[in-house]
């Protein structure tokens, strides 16, 4: 296993229930492990909390991490549990700032894969530019878990000339998404049924508010809204802006980017990629007047290249999502009911 920072040297190759006794284990493990790769000037006080300067509108977001398995192709569950708390503050039109991390091991994980995960948070962290200011651990006896669950909480500031908001969308506004769909729930299903498809599907885990920071900055205003499809996919989140806007919305099947290897491989499954879950995309709704630029905008970035025009927010059919196919029919488009794939983050 290629770790990109040297382990430290531990007493246990394995979680042991006393490493969440509150005592020297416990200890041991947060000092030689959390403390030192996690460390910042916050985090270092070793405090029960944290104190933190902060000025004028602030976004809050929780969120917890339950994905199975917990190393996928793209990402771990360590970096998806920075990126997925950065993205939603992100998406309240924020500058991420501070986090705090929890973890919940089930006895028995491997030291070594606990570290992996830790040096992807610290590898995630520096990428979306947020510091880890506190945090909690816990275990849990072997079989009471599994492996590892995370729970973040992100602060951040709202952008000045951020106005984000579900109330600011209106007729004949434009819906983007910014890359292609359906790449994480196709890489979690591949390794854990253990599908061969013989190609590289990735996880699109990524932290996004460095893309939407300079969206903000170019249009201001003119975003009205964003939102980042993860569990229940595209479908689910248009339906959700459909549901609270009163408003219908209208999408064109031809102009959804999606990777041929991931639209092969749904088609195998049997699964529609609207409802597949996504980590590293998100939806805006703007003005028509800037749609294309913003489009190119986006397509300057190698994380949002193929950036597309997927739809409209219309007065037809109110509250409802309607596709037009390829090849001219149009259906509604539900959103999902149940769980088309548990334990997806």
């Amino acid at each position: 296993m290629q770790l990109s920072c040297p382990m430290p040297k531990l007493d246990f190759d394995k979680i042991t229930l006393g490493h969440g006794g509150g005592g020297s284990l416990t200890n041991k493990l947060l000092e030689s492990g959390v403390f030192d790769l996690l460390s910042n000037p916050h985090l270092d006080q070793h405090h029960d909390g944290a104190i933190l300067e902060l000025k004028g509108q602030v976004a809050f977001s929780t969120d917890s991490f339950v994905v199975s398995p917990i190393f996928f192709p793209g990402g771990d569950i360590g970096e998806l549990a920075v990126n997925g708390t950065v993205n939603d503050l992100a998406m309240c039109g924020a500058k991420p700032q501070y986090l705090s991390l929890s973890f919940i091991i089930e006895e028995g994980l491997l030291m070594t894969e606990f570290w992996q995960v830790l040096v992807s948070i610290k590898n995630a962290c520096e990428k979306a530019n947020v510091q880890v200011v506190t945090g909690d651990t816990k275990v849990v006896e072997r079989g009471k878990g599994d492996q590892l669950f995370i729970n973040t909480t992100g602060i951040g500031q709202i952008l000045p000339s951020a106005n984000i908001s579900m109330q600011r969308v209106n007729e004949g506004d434009i819906i983007i998404v910014s890359d292609v769909i359906a790449s994480h729930g196709i890489a979690i299903m591949s390794i854990r049924e253990g599908l061969e498809f013989e190609s590289d599907i990735k996880s699109d885990t990524r932290p996004l508010n460095g893309i939407i920071e300079s969206l903000i900055s170019e249009f201001e205003d003119g975003i009205h809204l964003l939102k980042d499809p993860t569990r229940g996919g595209l479908a689910s989140v248009l339906n959700e802006v459909a549901r609270d806007t009163r408003f219908g919305v209208y999408l064109e099947e031809k102009s959804l980017p999606i990777d041929e290897q991931v639209k092969g491989a749904c088609e195998i499954l049997g699964l529609d990629p609207l409802y597949v879950a996504n980590e590293g995309i998100f939806i805006t709704v703007v003005n028509s007047d800037i749609a294309e630029s913003v489009v190119e905008h986006l397509r300057k970035n190698s994380n949002t290249k193929n950036a597309a025009i997927i739809g409209e927010v219309v007065q037809d059919h109110p509250t409802q999502v309607v596709i037009k196919s390829k090849i001219g029919g149009r259906r509604v488009v539900n959103m999902i009911v149940g769980e088309q794939l548990p334990r997806i983050c």
